[in-house]
């Protein structure tokens, strides 16, 4: 069963870092990495969240969501982080979408 990991950082560098540990960690792809400026940016440690989006099997995406993880709280810190098993056509549309061509 393939599956989704996500997982949100602040900055763009704990976001390369999650990348890398994830990619190293198990046998997953990457989606384009996201971003979000929020309304409170000042008041958080990097005024940036990231989002990195691993694709393979429900093993794998975990396994490097873990890695991810470990590796993003060494350098700015993780938001949050969720598996989506078996994703549904239409959120997986959603999930292809990002900031990065926006303003």
């Amino acid at each position: 069963m393939m599956a989704t990991g996500i997982i949100e950082v602040y900055g763009l560098t704990a976001a390369f870092v999650a990348v890398d540990a994830g990619c190293k960690a198990a046998n997953v792809t990457v989606e384009t990495l996201d971003k979000n400026k929020p309304g409170n940016a000042d008041a958080l440690p990097v005024p940036l969240i990231m989002v990195v989006k691993f694709r393979g099997s429900v093993e794998d995406v975990r396994a490097a969501l873990e890695a991810a993880e470990t590796a993003a709280n060494g350098v700015s810190g993780v938001i949050s982080k969720h598996v989506i098993a078996n994703v549904e056509p239409s959120t997986e549309k959603m999930l292809r979408i990002n900031a990065f061509d926006k303003n």
